[in-house]
């Protein structure tokens, strides 16, 4: 059975739209997802599902988390197949003193439109430098994220779409972990 990575947007970061991993984990399971493993406190679960429709499982999950938590999250989904090729395409791959702490992968609901990914690839980022891949920007913030000027809420403006970001010590720990379930199953 395949396995697939799910990142919640925004939840565990501030004093709303707080929710336990073992109370997120349960709800997976009760949406008949198997084996729901969480990752850290941002909202991050692997499962297993036979489920091929990504965007109706995604409206699903959503919706139930809504009625079980009282407030509305954008998910992303990603399979093992894509996850591993948002780990191949990393533009810093083979750069020497790249740090994976402050490698950021934005995680985009949907494919920029060609004009607003032209916009976001225009920007002036200095320092930080940015690519945008498929549905996945890549940010590196050479001085940390917290003494950058670039805004995530006007890239996502730009975008016209949602999207949550993870450090890649977090996406490579998500698919290590896709990967053995899958393996597993």
């Amino acid at each position: 059975m395949p396995a697939i990575v799910s990142m919640l947007r925004g939840v565990n970061v501030g004093p709303h739209k707080r929710i336990k991993m073992d109370a997120l984990r349960a709800l997976y399971q009760s949406l008949k997802l198997h084996d729901p493993q969480t990752y850290i406190q941002s909202g991050n679960v692997v499962f297993c599902t036979g489920e091929c429709d990504l965007a109706l499982l995604t409206t699903r999950i959503e919706n139930a988390i809504e009625r079980k938590f009282g407030f509305r999250v954008a998910i992303m989904l990603r399979t093992i197949s894509e996850l591993q090729a948002v780990v191949a395409r990393n533009p810093f791959a083979d750069r020497p003193g790249v740090e994976p702490g402050k490698l950021l992968i934005t995680f985009l609901a949907s494919h920029p439109a060609p004009e607003a990914r032209a916009q976001v690839l225009k920007m002036k980022t200095d320092p930080e430098e940015l690519f945008l891949e498929g549905r996945e920007l890549y940010i590196y913030f050479p001085n940390g994220m917290g003494r950058s000027k670039l805004s995530m809420a006007t890239l996502e403006r730009v975008l016209r779409t949602p999207g949550t970001a993870r450090n890649w010590n977090s996406v490579t720990k998500l698919l290590e972990m896709a990967e053995r379930m899958e393996g597993a199953s």
